[in-house]
């Protein structure tokens, strides 16, 4: 409990807020289609990826700038951060892209919000294929995150925020033909809320939960072995209190967040 007590932690959690809730105004915002030949993959994408790009590059330094529950998802799974912190950072995923979304919403002219609901199937496209994109798209998107953040990797060239914002932007230029590309369970819930329109949603938790799993365990036991045994594994997943040298805390030996200083 020592986080809750944390002025940082909050800081931190609130940062989640501020960032998911400005990627989804924006991205969603580039989504709408205001007139019917204005719709254009290569706008949505490129804003999506540069506004995560832009917003990890923001509050990396302060949270990890995860602003997507699967990366958070990975982030425990990896065994680098208490399930105490994930739990609060994705709530303030979820709320932060539902205030995004609707502050959205409203500016919006009543015509143009429908397609606020940018996450659909396409025709053609069953509910397995659905998630098995989504499980690729999601991946991808956190093996680049722990690959670019690894405070472990030597001779880190270029910028971390926008190797993430590419990867980001790639999933989109292929996913928006299938599934609209969700690779992010907040972004894809906060429309659902406004239209109360839950069809096929799940696949938007289960696709991209499912891949980020799956890339933390390959970059963490094939790509990069993060050689932790199992008792510090479970000390970092309760949230152990760091230890403290010279009364200062010590935390070269604490995976807590995302290690983004350097974006």
């Amino acid at each position: 409990m020592w986080e809750f007590r944390s002025l940082s932690f909050w800081r931190a959690v609130f940062a989640e807020f501020y960032g998911t809730m400005f990627f989804v105004f924006f991205g969603l915002g580039a989504a709408l289609r205001w007139t019917s030949s204005s719709y254009n993959v290569l706008q949505v994408a490129f804003c999506f990826g540069m506004a995560a790009a832009t917003l990890i590059q923001s509050i990396g330094h302060i949270s990890g700038g995860h602003i997507n529950p699967a990366v958070t998802f990975a982030y425990v799974i990896s065994s680098q951060m208490s399930l105490f912190r994930a739990f609060f950072y994705i709530c303030a995923q979820c709320l932060g892209a539902l205030a995004g979304a609707a502050v959205l919403y409203g500016v919006t002219p009543s015509n143009v919000r429908g397609n606020l609901a940018l996450n659909t199937l396409q025709p053609g496209i069953s509910l397995g294929m659905a998630t098995t994109i989504e499980v690729f798209l999601t991946l991808q998107l956190v093996v680049c995150v722990f690959a670019v953040t690894d405070e472990r990797r030597n001779g880190r060239l270029g910028s971390a925020a926008l190797s993430i914002g590419f990867s980001v932007f790639m999933g989109h230029l292929f996913g928006m033909y299938y599934t609209g590309a969700g690779m992010n369970p907040a972004r894809s819930f906060a429309p659902a809320v406004l239209f109360r329109n839950f069809i096929n949603h799940w696949v938007y938790w289960v696709g991209p939960l499912i891949g980020g799993a799956v890339g933390a365990l390959l970059y963490d036991f094939v790509l990069f072995p993060r050689m932790l045994g199992f008792s510090e594994r479970i000390a970092v997943l309760k949230g152990s209190r760091p230890a403290e040298t010279d009364g200062q805390q010590d935390t070269r030996g604490e995976p807590i967040e995302l290690k983004t200083q350097a974006l």
